[in-house]
């Protein structure tokens, strides 16, 4: 069935249009089977056209021509926007993209005997490298969940975790990409500041970035050694880790985690 499952975007925000794009790009979904709705209807069709999806009016509409409905609304939002179609999303595979909205949550809201699951995914999706956060206790089917996984592991990595772990793994996958970017970023600069041109300097540090990051889940190797493979005694990489350590990157990294958990 999943050649030809219908998905439903109710709300099409920035995180909606990075599904979309990995779902497009990596061929996990037909643009003709993929259809969205969002407040603001002008600028639905511009986002839409482009990606050769279908716009739909309002949230009835999305759903009803849907076999899986993601709601992708912000948290504040979803009690009042499923109001509106409870009665049809019972039918459905409903898949929430919404931090801070858990099954017990959608329970409350949604009808009894709607097959539900909570995710968190992060924007990397939209090159199919991403990551589904997905909450462990849901009321999927078997053979629901098996088409739910069956599409969207083409773009991320679903990492299954229990309802309590949901915060901290969404803020590492969620929030990582930028804690990444910003690493990217001065490890471009330094380039820079050495001679290497901004777009040189941008490429081997994404790359490197990327191909250390698929080392790691292929091999499954400790990061410390990783690390320790490519630090020769008295070279240059062993330096270079001093003096990260005499910065405190680790302790700046563990802080801005702590800080995103408890803001």
């Amino acid at each position: 069935m999943s050649d030809n499952t219908k998905i439903g975007f109710i709300g099409f925000g920035n995180m909606a249009q990075a599904i979309a794009d990995g779902l497009l790009s990596k061929n996990a979904a037909a643009a003709e089977n993929i259809f969205a709705c969002a407040a603001n209807w002008e600028k639905l069709c511009r986002n839409t056209k482009k990606r050769g999806i279908i716009p739909c009016r309002d949230a009835a509409e999305t759903a009803v021509n849907s076999d899986i409905v993601i709601l992708a609304v912000k948290p504040y939002m979803m009690a009042d926007v499923t109001s509106t179609v409870k009665s049809i999303l019972k039918d459905k595979i409903v898949i929430s993209v919404a931090a801070g909205y858990p099954f017990e949550k959608f329970e409350e809201i949604l009808l009894p005997g709607t097959h539900h699951i909570s995710t968190i995914p992060n924007t990397p999706v939209s090159v199919g490298e991403g990551i589904f956060i997905c909450e462990n206790r849901h009321s999927l089917s078997d053979s629901e969940l098996a088409l739910v996984e069956n599409i969207f592991s083409k773009i991320a990595l679903m990492q299954f975790v229990d309802t309590n772990q949901l915060s901290i793994a969404g803020t590492v996958s969620g929030c990582g990409p930028a804690f990444a970017s910003m690493f990217l970023e001065a490890l471009a600069d330094a380039a820079v500041m050495h001679g290497l041109t901004r777009d040189t300097a941008y490429s081997l540090a994404a790359q490197m970035i990327a191909g250390t990051g698929k080392l790691q889940l292929k091999t499954g190797a400790h990061p410390g050694a990783m690390k320790d493979a490519v630090c020769s005694p008295g070279g240059t990489t062993i330096r270079g880790v001093a003096a990260l350590e005499r910065g405190g990157l680790r302790a700046a990294v563990i802080n801005a985690v702590d800080a995103a958990e408890y803001c």
